[in-house]
C-alpha cells in the first residue's frame, strides 16, 4: 500500500525538525543547561512555552538541545549496522558455504540475545558511556540487515545480470558491490530506516536508566528520567520528550516505507 502524501510530508516535516535541532541546536538556544534555581519548576507560561523543570530550565530549550545528542548516536548505530550488515551479507549470500554458515550462526546467536538487556548489561559492567552504548548496540543490531541482505542477494544470485557478469571474469567483490547491490538497496534502505528508530529508542532508554550521556546533558531520555517525579507539578517536563521520541520514531518508520516503495518501483520499471 502505498503511503498517504500527507502523512508522509508530515514525517518529514517531523525529521527535518528534528535534523535543525541537532544541527543547529548549540545555537538555537546557547543557554539550554542554564539552571534557574530562583524559578524552580513552572507550567507553561510566558517565556516558557512548555514550562521549566525542578532545576528552572526551559522545557522547550531542553528539547531543543537534547536533539543534538538523541538524533547523532542512533544514526551511528544505523549506518555502522548498515555497513556490517551489508559487507557480511552479500558475502554470506553470493559466496555462500562456510561464509554463509558461520555469518548465520553468528546472526542466530545474536537475534537470541535481547539487545535492549545486553547493552544495559554491558553498559553497567563497564560503567555506561554514550560511546560505549553506541558500539554495542550497532553489533546488537547489525544482524537485522545481514539476514535481509542475504535474503536479498539469494534471489538475485541465479539472475541472467549475475550469469552475465561471471561470463566475462568479474571478481567477485564487483559482482556483488556493482551489480547485485544495487538491487537489494531498497531492502538496504527500509532496515535502515527501522533501525535508525530502534536505536533512537533504545539509546533514550539507556540514557534514562543513567547508562547512556552523563548526569545533566540534554537528551531527550535523561530529561525524561529527570523529571519523572515532577509529572503532577509540570507534566510538559514529561510528555514533551516522551513525545519527540515517539514522534522521531514513527516519522522515520513512515519515510523508510515511503522511500523504500519508490526505490523498489524504480527499481522495477528498469
Amino acid at each position: 500500500m502505498r503511503r498517504p502524501p500527507l502523512l508522509v510530508l508530515a514525517a518529514l516535516a517531523v525529521l527535518a525538525g528534528a535534523g535543525i535541532a541537532a544541527a543547529f541546536g548549540p545555537w538555537l538556544v546557547p543557554g539550554a543547561t542554564a539552571q534557574d534555581l530562583m524559578t524552580g519548576i513552572i507550567g507553561p507560561g510566558p517565556g516558557h512555552p512548555l514550562g521549566t523543570d525542578d532545576l528552572g530550565r526551559d522545557v522547550l530549550q531542553l528539547l531543543i538541545a537534547g536533539a543534538r545528542t538523541a538524533l547523532p548516536g542512533a544514526l551511528t548505530v544505523a549506518v555502522g549496522s548498515m555497513i556490517i550488515g551489508n559487507l557480511l551479507g552479500l558475502a554470506a549470500g553470493y559466496l555462500g558455504g562456510w561464509v554463509d554458515a558461520l555469518t548465520m550462526r553468528w546472526a542466530d546467536l545474536m537475534f537470541s540475545l535481547p539487545a535492549l538487556l545486553v547493552a544495559i548489561v554491558v553498559a553497567g559492567v563497564l560503567g555506561g558511556g554514550y560511546v560505549l552504548a553506541i558500539a554495542v548496540l550497532v553489533v546488537l543490531f547489525a544482524p537485522t540487515d545481514t539476514r535481509a541482505v542475504r535474503g536479498a542477494v539469494l534471489e538475485q544470485r541465479h539472475r541472467p545480470y549475475v550469469e552475465a557478469a561471471l561470463l566475462k571474469n568479474l571478481s567477485s567483490w564487483r559482482i556483488m558491490t556493482r551489480h547485485i547491490w544495487p538491487n537489494v538497496a531498497p531492502v538496504t534502505l527500509a532496515s535502515a530506516f527501522v533501525n535508525f528508530a530502534y536505536a533512537l529508542v533504545s539509546l533514550s532508554s539507556l540514557s534514562f536508566l543513567g547508562l547512556g550521556v552523563p548526569a545533566g546533558s540534554p537528551d531527550w531520555g535523561r530529561t525524561l528520567a529527570d523529571n519523572r517525579t515532577q509529572l503532577i507539578a509540570n507534566p510538559w517536563a514529561v510528555i514533551a520528550p516522551g513525545l519527540a521520541i515517539m514522534a522521531t520514531a514513527a516519522a522515520l518508520n513512515v519515510v523508510g516505507d515511503w522511500l523504500h516503495e519508490r526505490v523498489d518501483r524504480r527499481g522495477r520499471a528498469r
